[in-house]
């Protein structure tokens, strides 16, 4: 037991160090400088992106497996998740409404670095033993930055290959039987075997599988959160007004204690603002890339335009319409944290039905989030070991899960969310590095 303690310490030094100052302004900074370097197209092209996007339904021409809306959809099924119900509570909860604020900075520059992530993946993909295209940052370093930066690559698929287990499966699985025992008193094993099973039948039929279901689910989902969250805010429209003013107002001044609400610092805002945001939109973390990289097309810039489109839905659209929820329900004082706060939010303003929405919303994000985080793991597992390791991996994959379920996580927490920040290391060295090409494949497209 002292031997785990000292490790969980020993981690937990690691986890500030790879969250801190540093990161934070790494992520911010690389997103900045790709903003500036693309002459702010990500924000100006919002309306073609929009268009790309609703024209990608459709298989369009090029290579690849699946379409480029499902290859959205596909990376909006892993970041759509925890992050848009707990992890804006736990924001607001560290940080002050004014938290809110700095995780929209964060999506507005991510958005750059997501573009760039998807340019890239596209650009530098390769088709592998069994004919699917793959890519993602391990094939960007390797094939953009050639063979002296190969360990760097082959850096961000170990811990891309760890990090699924814990922040896109076991973590997950326990966020589904956890909240589905407090609401309905389904026993955590039944939970567990349950999702087990339907993850299973999906990941029999590999990407193409996955993104037929995100393409269908994510959308669903995503619409039906918003519309119940749209309607709670129509409800207390006068009270609007009131929430901007706490946003904008804490985003630069500090927050004092009030009830349950210890208080929060400016710095505070925006730590907690700018990492719960990366978190949920995972711009700049390398994974989304990955999924972008098997996107029917034949420009990668086109596909760099849907991609962006990801950050702005899960972080300006969802997140946002949480975060108001919270703010304008005056709960966010009440010193509830995490889901439990949304999942108070929404009763509160939507009396025997709010609960209910948070509870299966959270479910079915979850679970869309283990599928969309297999892809993720399973080719930084092909990356290093071949075609072989797949099935060997899916098999782990799907026995993951009711152990998440059953277990107590804070130590997985922990380890998951350390692994997230050094894929992010790599990743961000990369962007920087091959921004000169994005620059170059961008301005060519839109000189046509």
């Amino acid at each position: 037991m002292e031997s785990v303690a000292v490790i969980t310490e020993w981690i937990k030094v690691l986890n500030g160090i790879v969250w801190g100052p540093v990161m934070l302004i790494l992520i911010l900074g690389t997103g900045f400088v790709l903003m500036v370097g693309l002459k702010f197209m990500p924000l100006f092209k919002l309306a073609y992106g929009s268009r790309m996007l609703w024209q990608g339904r459709q298989s369009s021409s090029g290579e690849g497996d699946i379409s480029s809306f499902n290859a959205l959809m596909t990376s909006l099924s892993a970041t759509i998740g925890t992050g848009n119900i707990a992890g804006v509570a736990t924001a607001i909860f560290l940080g002050g409404p004014g938290a809110l604020f700095w995780m929209w900075m964060t999506a507005l520059v991510g958005m750059a670095t997501k573009y760039a992530e998807a340019v890239l993946a596209v650009h530098y993909r390769e088709t592998d033993a069994n004919g699917n295209k793959v890519g993602g940052p391990m094939y960007y370093i390797k094939n953009g930055l050639g063979r002296r930066f190969a360990w760097l690559g082959t850096t961000f698929a170990v811990f891309g290959a760890l990090a699924g287990f814990g922040i896109g499966n076991t973590i997950q699985a326990n966020s589904v039987a956890d909240a589905l025992h407090s609401k309905f008193a389904v026993s955590p094993i039944v939970t567990g075997i349950v999702i087990a099973v339907l993850v299973a039948l999906v990941l029999l039929g590999g990407i193409k599988r996955i993104a037929q279901v995100a393409g269908k689910l994510v959308p669903l989902m995503a619409i039906s959160y918003v519309l119940a969250a749209a309607t709670i805010l129509i409800l207390h429209a006068d009270k609007l007004p009131h929430a901007f003013d706490l946003i904008f107002s804490y985003a630069f001044t500090p927050a004092a204690a009030t009830g349950g609400f210890a208080g929060a610092a400016v710095w505070a805002a925006i730590r907690f603002g700018v990492a719960r945001g990366i978190f949920s939109n995972e711009a700049g973390l390398g994974s989304a890339p990955i999924a972008h990289a098997a996107a029917i097309t034949n420009s990668p810039v086109r596909q760099g335009t849907v991609a962006m489109m990801g950050t702005f839905i899960d972080t300006i659209i969802i997140c946002s319409m949480t975060g108001l929820v919270i703010i304008v329900s005056g709960v966010w004082t009440s010193g509830e944290t995490g889901a439990s706060l949304s999942a108070l939010a929404f009763e509160s303003t939507m009396p025997g039905l709010g609960g209910y929405i948070v509870t299966l919303g959270l479910s079915v994000f979850a679970f869309t989030t283990i599928l969309g985080w297999s892809i993720y793991s399973e080719k930084c597992t092909e990356y290093l070991f071949g075609i072989k390791a797949i099935i060997p991996f899916r098999i782990l994959w799907v026995l993951a899960v009711p152990l998440g379920a059953m277990a107590n996580l804070s130590f997985i927490w922990l380890v998951a969310d350390t692994l997230n920040a050094l894929m992010a290391i790599p990743n961000l060295i990369a962007l920087l590095l091959l921004s000169p090409v994005v620059f170059k494949l961008t301005k060519t497209y839109f000189a046509k």
